[in-house]
């Protein structure tokens, strides 16, 4: 469980006795054990002025120990497995707070690095929106600078699983633009959402406005 080495206090499971100050510990006290002297308590074992270290945070936990000129495993029984666990380490306050910040860096450092990386992403998205609203311009001369970036925004929106976020539309595909046109006018220049409040299906209401978006699109291309 152990290195050889290495500091090991265990939780006792039953009443326990230091065998040096013979001051009765109880249940559940903190010993270690040495070959020659027995069970010991903390203080006899000049360990009481360790501080309790839970497992949990690896990163907190390796920098403490580090840090810790003396440090100590700290091992209780496991009754339903039958082995001994760790339930943490036994450091110096002071490596525990150096160790502490050094965390609180690194958590900074993320952070910091998470905000560019946002920056970044919303950066490559501005420039990618303003590359789908000019192909509209270019394909649909006739559709207004600020139609064709409310298109755009909409098309494009993350997350969104609409047609301006696949793979053909980061490349630009003449036939995704379109798409994005004509889902725009269905909705803007036709009457499709009030036939659906009207409860026809969506397919025969895509039918009977298709005429309306082929003539607008149309007129969108000529200059």
């Amino acid at each position: 469980m152990s290195k050889e080495n290495d500091l090991v206090v265990f939780i006792s499971s039953k009443n326990s006795t230091c065998d040096e100050c013979k001051e009765a510990l109880g249940r559940g006290a903190w010993i270690t054990l040495e070959k020659e002297k027995g069970a010991l308590c903390l203080s006899c074992s000049d360990m009481e002025h360790l501080v309790f270290l839970p497992s949990g945070s690896a990163a907190l936990t390796r920098r403490s120990k580090k840090y810790s000129t003396l440090f100590a495993k700290v091992l209780k029984w496991s009754k339903s497995r039958k082995r001994y666990e760790r339930q943490g380490l036994l450091v110096e306050q002071k490596a525990i707070e150096q160790a502490e910040q050094e965390c609180l860096d690194d958590e900074e450092v993320r952070a910091r690095k998470r905000e560019r990386a946002a920056e970044k992403r919303a950066f490559q998205d501005k420039v990618y929106l303003q590359s789908f609203a000019q192909k509209i311009e270019l394909l649909y001369p006739a559709c207004s600078t600020k139609r064709a970036k409310i298109i755009a925004e909409h098309a494009c929106q993350k997350y969104s699983g609409r047609v301006g976020r696949s793979a053909a539309a980061k490349d630009l595909e003449e036939q995704t633009v379109r798409l994005a046109m004509i889902a725009h006018i269905r909705h803007t220049e036709t009457n499709y959402d009030k036939l659906l409040a009207m409860g026809y299906d969506r397919q025969t209401a895509r039918t009977q406005v298709m005429g309306t978006i082929m003539e607008i699109l149309e007129k969108w291309t000529r200059k």
